[in-house]
C-alpha cells in the first residue's frame, strides 16, 4: 500500500514537470504584431497617391489635346486660287488694253472730240467732212467689237470661275480649324472680286460703245447741219 502510494506520487510529480512553462525560443521572441489601424493608413496613402497619379495623367492628355486642336486650328490652307485669279483678271486687263480706236485715256479721248466730234466752220470741205464721218464710224465700230471681245473674254472665264468655286467650297467644307476656313473664306471673297472687276469691265466696254455711238449721231448732225448751211450758202449766192 506504502509503495502504490509511491508509485502514484512520483506519476503525480512528473506530470506536473510536463504542465510546467517552458521558456520561450529567440524565434518566437522576434515574432511582428500585426496593427489593423496602421495597415489601412498605409493602403488610404497609396490610394490617394495613385488617384494624384492618375489626376496628372488626364491632365497632360487634356494638354496634348488641346496642342493638337491648336495645331490643327493653325494649319494653313493647303490650296490657292490666287494665281487663277490673277490670271483671269490679267487677260480682262490686256483685253481692255487691246480698245481700238479712242483708248480709255481722257486726253486722248478729249482730243478726238475736239478734231471728229466737235463743231465744224462753214468753211470745212465735203473731203474734210467725210473723214470726219469716217473716223468716228471706226472709232464706234471697235468699240463695238471691244465689248464684244471682253464680253468673250468673260464668259470664257466662267468655266474657270466654276472649277475655282467647286474646289473652294470642298476646301472650306473640309477645313480642319479656324485659319483653314478663313483661309478658304478669303479666297472665296477673291474669287467674287474678280467676278465683280470683271462686271464692271464688261460695262465699262459696253459703256464705251454706247457713248462713241452716241457721240458719232450726235457729231453726224452737226455735220449735216453743216452741209446744210453750205448749201443754203451757195445756193443763196447769185
Amino acid at each position: 500500500m506504502i509503495l502504490h502510494r509511491r508509485r502514484l506520487a512520483g506519476v503525480l510529480a512528473a506530470s506536473l514537470l510536463g504542465l510546467a512553462p517552458v521558456a520561450a525560443t529567440p524565434a518566437l521572441a522576434q515574432f511582428t504584431v500585426f496593427d489593423p489601424t496602421n495597415y489601412a493608413q498605409n493602403v488610404l496613402q497609396a490610394a490617394r497617391a495613385l488617384q494624384t497619379i492618375n489626376n496628372q495623367i488626364t491632365a497632360l492628355q487634356n494638354q496634348a489635346q488641346m496642342l493638337v486642336g491648336q495645331a490643327r486650328n493653325l494649319a494653313s490652307l493647303p490650296y490657292s486660287s490666287l494665281a487663277a485669279l490673277q490670271a483671269q483678271v490679267d487677260r480682262t486687263r490686256a483685253l481692255l488694253a487691246e480698245a481700238q480706236g479712242l483708248a480709255y485715256d481722257v486726253a486722248a479721248i478729249r482730243e478726238a472730240f475736239s478734231s471728229q466730234y466737235g463743231s465744224v466752220a462753214l468753211s470745212v470741205t465735203d473731203a474734210a467732212l467725210t473723214q470726219r464721218a469716217d473716223a468716228r464710224w471706226g472709232a464706234a465700230l471697235a468699240g463695238f467689237q471691244d465689248a464684244l471681245k471682253v464680253q468673250a473674254g468673260v464668259v470664257g472665264g466662267l468655266g474657270a470661275s466654276r472649277d475655282q468655286l467647286t474646289a473652294l467650297v470642298g476646301q472650306s467644307q473640309g477645313a480642319v480649324g479656324g485659319l483653314q476656313a478663313a483661309q478658304a473664306g478669303n479666297q472665296l471673297l477673291a474669287l467674287q472680286a474678280q467676278q465683280l472687276s470683271d462686271l464692271i469691265a464688261l460695262n465699262i466696254a459696253q459703256g464705251r460703245a454706247q457713248a462713241l455711238e452716241a457721240a458719232d449721231r450726235a457729231a453726224a448732225r452737226a455735220d449735216a447741219k453743216a452741209r446744210f448751211s453750205k448749201f443754203m450758202g451757195s445756193a443763196g449766192t447769185p
